[in-house]
């Protein structure tokens, strides 16, 4: 058997390289900071992973107010549009719990006639396009929207979801350092990507839903007739071609149809004994 000097047999194993010490303290930052910030939301009662504080969203809410009205063509033209969805916003407002927080809320209408859509930005920035608002009929119809809305601004939707893109992101960028060569980096990135993606999206349905639940409460507390969402969910559905939207496990908002199921168990569990009487429609 020949004898060689100056060389060991290869083990297999290998010492730990800076890459996978960098990668685990950039993991470690990433899930100390999201996991040590948290809070029991008032609302809904659910523990929630954030970041940044209620005066901080109102801050970033209405610094991006701007850009979020050029996307969508401005502010509408229409002064009486306008006034009725203020009237409906303030009625809204007026029944959110104290302890939901001192948002700073203001309702946009957007001149975009296309775009069917409404949306809030954290600290309490609500949008609605004419587009979708020409679509409604009744007012208890645009309470249902404004209520949904305003149901994600006091659940911090907005922010729970950042603290989360914080999170992934660190992790996706771990696991790239980690990676022996630039093939094996891009892979590995690529599929951590894949999963991240698909937590986001899971996290954004659950939101939908949960501000569902919510819409419906302050619609009933504000005097309006929480059935009125199922119409704007059918009024949605005619918008995307009468069709129901891409199947829920890939789709950022659930379908009209799962969030109909959702309004209807939010209205049995919320008011056993029937609604009260003499609610707007």
């Amino acid at each position: 058997m020949p004898i060689t000097f100056g060389r060991r047999p290869a083990s297999g194993r290998r010492g730990c390289g800076p890459r996978v010490l960098i990668a685990g303290v950039i993991a470690a930052v990433s899930l100390l900071a999201y996991f040590g910030n948290t809070a029991i939301n008032p609302v809904t009662g659910k523990k929630q992973h954030i970041s940044m504080s209620p005066q901080q969203e109102i801050a970033l809410g209405l610094q991006a107010v701007p850009e979020m009205a050029r996307q969508f063509g401005g502010p509408s033209p229409d002064a009486r549009a306008q006034a009725l969805v203020d009237e409906v916003g303030a009625r809204l407002v007026a029944v959110i719990p104290h302890e939901a927080g001192d948002y700073q809320y203001e309702f946009h209408v957007l001149a975009d006639p296309q775009t069917v859509n409404a949306f809030a930005l954290p600290g309490g920035q609500v949008f609605i396009t004419d587009a979708l608002l020409s679509r409604l009929v009744t007012e208890g119809q645009l309470a249902g929207v404004l209520g949904h809305e305003i149901g994600h601004v006091v659940g911090r939707h907005s922010a729970e979801r950042m603290a989360k893109a914080q999170l992934t992101q660190g992790l996706v960028t771990a696991t790239g350092v980690a990676a022996s060569d630039s093939q094996g980096r891009y892979s590995a990135a690529a599929i951590a990507g894949i999963v991240a993606n698909f937590v986001t999206l899971k996290y954004g349905r659950d939101d939908e839903l949960e501000s569902d639940r919510i819409g419906v409460r302050f619609m009933v507390d504000a005097g309006y007739d929480p059935n009125a969402m199922i119409a704007v969910m059918d009024i949605l559905s005619q918008a995307s071609g009468g069709s129901e939207r891409a199947p829920d496990f890939s789709s950022t908002h659930p379908s009209p149809g799962r969030r109909i199921d959702t309004i209807k168990e939010a209205i049995r569990a919320e008011f056993p004994d029937g609604l009260p009487p003499n609610l707007k429609p």
